[in-house]
């Protein structure tokens, strides 16, 4: 593999990086915020969420600016929406203030989940694809480790504490913005959306520099006669397409009734709720972030071993175990045992649902209306991660947190029936033998 291939993955994947980062760094600045600014439950969640309103916009129009502009423009303008969000963040006046400034962050993410996999795709050798996308994912919860470290190392700083863990963000996004400065455009982009040939064949020779002109020459005539096949217009939203509409639909609403995003966002009120001081939990989170990493290594090593329903199983059960536990030591007081099944919880989730939707909701659909139904599982994903922040205060005020954990818990039971008598295994299976499996043909 080219080194400068490596690179320019690395570059546009750290948009992954910026993603988690800022996905998360709020949880250790919420409940400042809403002592500061005397926030009610609903306010609150709705400022904790705000980010989460433009990831929910985001991913429905990142595909336009995708194809009308270039990857490389998209992706340098995704750089520079993560550090006007960081600023304005750390400066907001006002709990108002702050949600705008926390929803330009939120379309930055819901951008980069459509153009920065797909840039990496692009340029990417088809032997090494699987390796360089899976950048992308890797700096997510990488991103998530770092902000719960920044979060913990920024916490005993003082009343302003808050403002630099948010802000501290504008450091890697500047940095990834000048890279992109550094990468060139997507070669598919130029021959087959732009139109401009030479431009494309020169990026092309920069990825396969022992290829001759001729075969250069080829390999962009293969790009725009692929760019210019006529397809079917037919609809998306038909009977037909039931089946994997369901199915996308359902992975993604599982994932976040699982209460993931919960966790990851209230960590430090989760584990202050046990009963551990605010430090100590600000301690614990960076545990949380370290148990991410390690077993989302896990879940990409064995996702094409064992299978998407084998995985989705281990999660479930893992799931049921920490939920169900986590439930019984908020009854009982037994608080001692809340770090544990955190972890444990965090752990089952990066081995099944973190590893496995995207894989599986672009497997379902036929390759004319793949992009439509990723678009689909994405806008599901993070309109319910959206709604569970929102809540989430409200919940932990009007019930007992043992309540709001039995509740993820029988949802995760629900998830385990689906996997095992409804979900299809697609590990291995051709994309076109899978449409016939699902009765698309």
């Amino acid at each position: 593999m080219k080194s400068r291939l490596f690179l320019w993955s690395a570059t546009s994947a750290l948009a992954g990086f910026l993603f988690g980062f800022d996905t998360v760094v709020i949880s250790g600045a919420e409940q400042k915020i809403q002592a500061l600014w005397g926030l009610t439950s609903g306010m609150h969640g709705v400022a904790m969420a705000a980010a989460l309103y433009g990831t929910v916009l985001g991913s429905l129009i990142g595909g336009w600016p995708t194809d009308r502009f270039g990857r490389r423009a998209t992706l340098l303008s995704i750089g520079i929406l993560y550090f006007v969000s960081a600023i304005w963040s750390a400066m907001a006046g006002g709990v108002w203030e702050l949600i705008l400034a926390r929803f330009i962050g939120g379309l930055g993410v819901g951008v980069s989940t459509v153009a920065a996999p797909l840039y990496i795709a692009e340029i990417s050798p088809a032997a090494y694809r699987g390796r360089l996308a899976g950048m992308f994912q890797f700096n997510i919860v990488f991103g998530i480790l770092v902000a719960f470290l920044s979060n913990w190392l920024l916490g005993g700083i003082g009343d302003d504490a808050w403002r630099w863990m948010l802000g501290v963000e504008a450091i890697p996004a500047l940095i990834y913005t000048a890279g992109c400065f550094l990468i060139p455009e997507s070669p598919r982009w130029l021959i087959g959306r732009k139109g401009d040939r030479a431009a494309g064949v020169r990026v092309l020779g920069l990825m396969h520099p022992e290829s001759s002109p001729a075969d250069l020459s080829a390999k962009a005539d293969e790009i725009l006669a692929a760019s210019t096949e006529k397809t079917s217009g037919s609809r998306f939203w038909t009977k037909r397409l039931r089946v994997p509409i369901t199915l996308a639909f359902l992975v993604a609403f599982f994932n976040q009734l699982s209460g993931i995003n919960a966790v990851l966002y209230f960590a430090p009120r989760i584990f202050e709720l046990s009963g551990l001081g605010a430090q100590a939990a600000l301690i614990q989170s960076v545990g949380i972030g370290i148990t991410n990493l390690v077993f989302t290594f896990v879940g990409l090593w064995l996702i094409d071993r064992l299978g998407r329903r084998t995985l989705l199983t281990v999660g479930s059960f893992g799931y049921i175990a920490s939920l169900g536990l986590t439930a019984w030591a908020f009854f009982t007081g037994n608080f001692v045992i809340v770090p544990v099944c955190i972890f444990a919880f965090i752990a089952a989730h990066a081995v099944g649902q973190g590893a496995v939707i995207w894989v599986f909701i672009s497997e379902i659909f036929p390759n004319r209306q793949r992009a439509e139904g990723q678009a689909l599982g994405s806008f599901t994903h993070w309109f319910f991660a959206a709604a569970l922040t929102t809540f989430f205060p409200r919940m932990v005020e009007q019930f007992a947190p043992g309540f709001v954990f039995l509740f993820f818990c029988a949802m995760m039971v629900l998830q385990l029936v689906w996997v095992r008598f409804v979900m299809p295994e697609t590990k291995g299976v051709p994309l076109e033998q899978m449409q016939r499996r699902l009765g698309l043909e």
